[in-house]
């Protein structure tokens, strides 16, 4: 008989993913017939822009971060550039 606090208990074990690449001022993500240009990162907004891929004209727009980084992750986006030093 097994007695103690972690008697019965499985040990498992962990896998270490990459880090999620936080939102940064200046990244280029590509989607499937989308691209969204990030302009500007605060505490809580992201000051984006989002067009097709020649577009002439894309216009501002301001989202929260959890908002982008669902979006983003929702359309498989990928990340083209990274941001601007």
């Amino acid at each position: 008989m097994q007695s103690g606090i972690n008697s019965g208990m499985i040990k498992k074990t962990l896998t270490r993913r990459p880090p999620k690449q936080s939102l940064a001022r200046g990244q280029v993500w590509r989607m499937a017939e989308s691209i969204l240009q990030v302009t500007m990162v605060g505490k809580l907004l992201v000051h984006y822009k989002l067009g097709k891929p020649n577009a002439i004209r894309v216009s501002n727009s301001i989202n929260s971060i959890a908002t982008i980084e669902k979006y983003l992750k929702e359309h498989k986006a990928v990340l083209v550039q990274t941001a601007m030093v």
